[in-house]
């Protein structure tokens, strides 16, 4: 049997075994697995039946990384992302009024798309056409968009007619519970506890329970919910997409923010483990293919666009080195099937998972040091791209401003040339879209 592993997963070649692969595994899922809560939190919100999501994240995140340890032989675990899952539900269905299901078929052309850029090699012309400071802008603004969600569901920021929002009423139990969570999340990572988003929501819970604010659950193992209120939905709306053009944006935002989101992270967990060979990811287009494959399950299963995940690298510093790390996590999402009266307590209670979407937001955040803020020709557009989303309360909106304002400010300071044609289209889409909107 460990002859076998060692010859499919290459053991001793990275200097790993499968003991240090299935605890790498463990770390990685204990570090992302607040997702099967929060992501049927968050999707409930557009009207989708929690339960079914609550699946369907489960088996597009395990069957997402089966394919990434089998194919691709990599310890990088997938699950849906959060900020497409925010976009799908804030931007596309409430803010849009398109229908949940109409916005499910979006995410499965996206995933068409990726899959067929995977394979025509055209999604490494994309990546290197799309400007750096715009990627960093992208992946900030998206985190400042979580962690203003995560502030409202806690009741720390709230509605108010003079400014927009204001403060909420801190003296209340719930964003009393919300602050202490992050605290608690906060300490924990600080301390550099793996799985500390993870915990940090199991902490709060337990708190509200401990101070009568949270009803414990009846039971904590039940049969698996029923998948038939998402399942094959996609595919049954899919001429929504095809009838719309006014949803194309929709589907490029979708398509833009998973190739980026999952060549980023790719890149950053592969350079961590010592994957980089002059400057290139071995066997590149099958991680990417098992990302863009899943996406595409996951739509037709009934859940938002499904990403590599950053927390990845949690299972890489406790010494994942292969595919193997991948299979123990999709393992342990398959047994987190069983869990699903947990879910009511998070549906009740959003304030518990907000910690979650406010730490995220920060991590997210960091992409702002790579920003050139000196050169105004790429600080302005950056700029307009990451306070646009949380301010307009749409990912597509802020990618779209980048767009258009990026080619202004290089014109204009002589660096026309340096512009990719591509996002010179690109920019002419998005000011079409502003002008269509209007």
């Amino acid at each position: 049997m460990n002859q076998w592993l060692d010859k499919q997963f290459g053991f001793t070649e990275q200097g790993s075994n499968w003991r240090q692969e299935t605890v790498a595994g463990v770390t990685t899922f204990l570090a992302m697995a607040y997702i099967l809560f929060v992501n049927a939190s968050i999707l409930s919100v557009a009207g989708m039946d929690s339960g079914a999501v609550f699946v369907a994240t489960a088996l597009s995140a395990a069957l997402a990384c089966i394919i990434m340890g089998l194919w691709a032989n990599y310890p990088i675990a997938l699950a849906p992302g959060m900020g497409l899952n925010a976009f799908f539900v804030y931007t596309v269905v409430l803010g849009m009024d398109v229908p949940w299901e109409t916005a499910l078929a979006g995410v499965l052309v996206s995933g068409i798309l990726f899959l067929i850029l995977t394979l025509s090699k055209v999604r490494e012309k994309m990546i290197n056409a799309i400007p750096l400071q715009l990627k960093m802008a992208a992946g900030a603004g998206i985190g400042l968009f979580i962690a203003f969600i995560g502030l409202q569901n806690a009741e720390i920021v709230v509605e108010y007619e003079a400014t927009l929002v204001t403060l909420g009423d801190l003296g209340e139990p719930a964003p009393l519970l919300a602050i202490a969570g992050v605290i608690i999340t906060a300490a924990l990572l600080v301390r550099r506890l793996n799985g500390a988003v993870f915990y940090g929501i199991i902490i709060t819970s337990v708190l509200g329970m401990l101070i009568g604010f949270v009803a414990p659950p009846e039971a904590i193992v039940d049969s698996i919910p029923s998948l038939a209120p998402t399942f094959g939905v996609a595919i049954v709306h899919l001429p929504d997409i095809l009838l719309a053009p006014e949803l194309w944006l929709v589907v490029f935002t979708f398509l833009f923010v998973d190739i980026f989101d999952t060549a980023g992270t790719l890149m950053a967990v592969a350079n961590q483990a010592g994957f980089i060979k002059d400057n290139k990811l071995p066997r590149a287009s099958r991680a990417m293919g098992a990302d863009s494959t899943a996406t595409v399950v996951g739509a037709v299963l009934g859940t938002s666009t499904t990403t590599a995940y950053i927390e990845s690298a949690a299972g890489v510093s406790a010494g994942g080195r292969t595919g193997f790390t991948s299979l123990v996590v999709a393992a342990l999402f398959l047994i987190s099937l069983f869990f699903s009266p947990l879910l009511e307590i998070f549906l009740e209670h959003p304030e518990l998972t907000a910690p979650a979407l406010i730490i995220v937001g920060v991590l997210m955040a960091s992409a702002l040091g790579n920003i050139d803020w000196k050169a105004p020709e790429f600080a302005i557009p950056a700029f307009v791209t990451v306070v646009a989303m949380p301010l307009t309360f749409s990912i597509a909106t802020g990618l779209a401003m980048g767009f258009v304002l990026y080619p202004i400010t290089m014109i204009c300071c002589g660096r026309a040339k340096e512009v990719h044609p591509l996002v010179y289209v690109l920019s002419v889409v998005c000011l079409i879209y502003f002008i269509w909107g209007a």
